[in-house]
């Protein structure tokens, strides 16, 4: 009978096996591997804004070269064309050599969305800053105090003010907001939280009003009211909330939809009805999303000028009511000096133009302000839940 028996493991030590053989350039490739890091494709260091500063140089040059010593090329325009063209090329073999292909994309693509974003941005900073510049030629403190009564075109730009304009706007966009918001919010919940046989008809036609020019909806209240009660601010007030009404039940069902399910059902299963779930969970969680609604729908109308023109037709008084005879707005203040011959009658356009666009910043800073308070909350308790999780998990290693 042949017995087998069991192997047992033999440790095998360092001194066992003799000296260490490896070699120095061994040892130095080994520690250079262990110490270098990945280089993410995003990171920017110094030597990447030397090649771009470096390839825009480069291209100025060369379109230099091209535009005024080599052909009878011109234009300001067409120059800063002709720069971008060929500094993008330049940019990407010289990123390509030094990174490879896949940076050099990735660097490219980026110089295209920031020139893209470069180009969005610069008419709107041009057209406040000129707005401005030219509507602080005129303001003064009275053109918060005063109106235009006894105020004549051969008078300064200076004299008089748009106190009724002023009070004017804030009343008719401000009684736009009571009428179109509660109709375009529940508009919102109708076709997103409770739906039905209409929801389709009902989306198509916001969607088409969407489009609906404004002179169309002044011709209607028009016709409706204004021919039987004469001209109001309280009708201007109807044509704008025609106007803000779909864009706000637009934005807020799309906000609706954001909105996770998982808190719906987890009110339905702790016995909440459905109506109670949209107004104590859904709405409550889509708070910011409504106030960005009504900001979007508030920049719609608050410029507008034909349908106010055929609704209130404008008045150079002081007229606190909205609901008896013609009122003014600041776009009406704008429209009707802006077309004078008169120097002065165009500065004061000016100025109005520029106390439209700060009223208009000042009400989209407050709604936000509103509609930030309750986001901002939910956001720092999970911080702190976040940094007490992590508190917890190095106090157990």
């Amino acid at each position: 009978m042949r017995v087998v028996g069991t192997a047992k493991p033999i440790a095998v030590t360092a001194s066992d096996t003799g000296p260490s053989r490896t070699t120095d350039g061994e040892r130095s490739s080994s520690q250079k591997i262990a110490t270098e890091q990945p280089r993410r494709i995003r990171q920017w260091h110094k030597d990447d804004f030397g090649e771009l500063i470096g390839s825009a140089i480069s291209a100025f040059c060369l379109c230099w070269l091209l535009f005024f010593r080599l052909t009878p090329l011109f234009g300001a325009l067409g120059f800063l064309l002709a720069w971008f063209a060929a500094f993008l090329p330049i940019y990407l073999l010289i990123v390509n050599d030094r990174h490879g292909w896949l940076v050099a994309k990735d660097r490219v693509m980026s110089v295209l969305l920031a020139a893209g974003g470069v180009i969005t941005i610069v008419p709107l900073i041009s057209i406040v800053v000129y707005t401005t510049l030219r509507g602080l030629e005129s303001l003064r403190p009275t053109f918060f105090t005063q109106t235009l009564e006894g105020t004549g075109p051969l008078d300064p730009g200076t004299s008089g003010g748009a106190l009724h304009a002023i009070i004017g706007t804030l009343q008719q966009v401000g009684l736009a907001i009571v009428l179109s918001v509660p109709l375009g919010v529940m508009t919102a919940i109708y076709l997103n939280e409770i739906g039905g046989k209409m929801a389709r008809a009902l989306r198509f036609f916001v969607d088409a009003m969407s489009g609906l020019p404004s002179i169309v909806a002044g011709l209607f209240i028009y016709a409706v009211w204004v021919s039987i009660f004469g001209f109001s601010g309280f009708a201007a007030s109807l044509a704008l909330a025609m106007l803000m009404l779909p864009t706000i039940a637009r934005t807020t069902e799309e906000m609706l939809r954001l909105v996770p399910d998982g808190l719906r059902e987890a009110s339905l299963a702790l016995g909440a009805a459905h109506w109670r779930t949209v107004l104590n969970v859904v709405l409550p969680t889509a708070r910011s999303g409504i106030v960005t609604a009504v900001i979007l729908g508030t920049a719609r109308a608050i410029g507008e000028t034909a349908p106010v023109l055929l609704t209130a037709f404008g008045y150079r008084l002081l007229n606190v009511n909205p609901f008896s005879g013609p009122q003014d707005n600041l776009p009406l203040f704008v429209y009707f000096p802006i077309r004078s011959s008169v120097d002065a009658e165009v500065s004061r356009a000016w100025a109005g133009a520029f106390v439209l666009i700060l009223l208009v910043l000042l009400l989209f800073t407050a709604a936000r302000l509103i509609g930030g308070r309750d986001g901002r909350a939910p956001r720092r308790r999970q911080r702190r839940r976040r940094d007490a999780f992590r508190a917890d998990g190095e106090e157990e290693r």
